[in-house]
């Protein structure tokens, strides 16, 4: 079942709960993702980042992205996840996704701000969904180096972002990162309770790889909505892979153990995040 972002956000505000958006990088990781979904029954973000298309062309993944989707018993939300690029947003939009994500962080903020607009104009136009980022979380797509504080959202400016850019759900830097974290981090929670408080639409937490439960369940306390997982499932897929393969179960059952564990780590994540059983 598609839905945008939109709505399947508007149900976890309502219901104080969590939407994991899990990045996949190949046909297995997708199954995994959509299969731990329907076993939770939970609405579940299933995406690929801009980043990723050296290791899978996205006209291969937008194959694979719309047919589970469509063929899924919960709602999928098909997002196209750190985009840059005008081209390929527009891509992934004519595509079929339903929620599209431009990063701008990087940028000043009303290059940023314009920017984002040009993006939300086309794509309310044609029913999806935008996310954008005030601030800078660390690390960059892929991770380099942890967050720092002079990159943190500036709560003052949430609100004007919000209406300026057009968008319908943002994502906040409060100090998590992308990839595996140097050192572990520490999240400014006070400064995301700020900014739930007088936030307009609904928060993204980006870098939620090797995140405590503690934190997530903090942070979903305090107001985010839409979590991003990949890393994780990457390190304990690539683990489960080689494991099997060592003890000459051959390509084809690695490669099944390697999804099963993705599903796993899927699984876990929606009951911690709270969407298991909301679908």
């Amino acid at each position: 079942m598609l839905v945008t972002l939109e709505e399947i956000l508007k149900d976890a505000e309502q219901r104080k709960y969590g939407v994991g958006l899990f990045n996949m990088l190949n046909l297995e990781m997708a199954r995994g993702i959509i299969e731990a979904a329907e076993q939770e029954n939970s609405p579940v973000i299933l995406g690929v980042a801009e980043v990723h298309l050296p290791f899978i062309p996205f006209d291969y993944a937008q194959i694979i992205m719309n047919k589970i989707a469509r063929d899924a018993k919960v709602p999928v939300c098909l997002h196209f996840d750190h985009g840059t690029d005008y081209k390929k947003i527009l891509g992934a939009i004519k595509a079929g996704f339903t929620s599209v994500m431009y990063d701008g962080s990087a940028l000043p903020y009303e290059e940023n701000i314009a920017n984002t607009r040009e993006i939300s104009k086309v794509a309310h136009a044609l029913g999806c969904s935008v996310e954008a980022e005030l601030g800078h979380v660390g690390g960059g797509e892929g991770g380099t180096d942890d967050g720092h504080e002079e990159m943190y959202t500036n709560v003052s400016q949430v609100n004007d972002f919000i209406r300026r850019a057009d968008i319908d759900a943002l994502a906040v830097a409060i100090g998590t990162a992308h990839g595996k974290y140097k050192t572990k981090p520490k999240l400014d929670i006070q400064r995301l309770a700020d900014i739930y408080k007088i936030s307009e639409k609904p928060l993204v937490l980006h870098g939620g790889s090797g995140l405590s439960d503690e934190d997530f369940r903090n942070t979903i306390k305090n107001g985010i909505r839409k979590v991003n997982i990949c890393t994780e499932m990457c390190i304990a897929g690539l683990k489960a892979f080689n494991a099997a393969y060592e003890q000459d179960t051959g390509f084809e059952l690695a490669t099944m153990v390697a999804k099963a564990t993705v599903q796993e780590v899927v699984k876990g994540k929606m009951r911690l995040f709270g969407s298991s059983g909301k679908a």
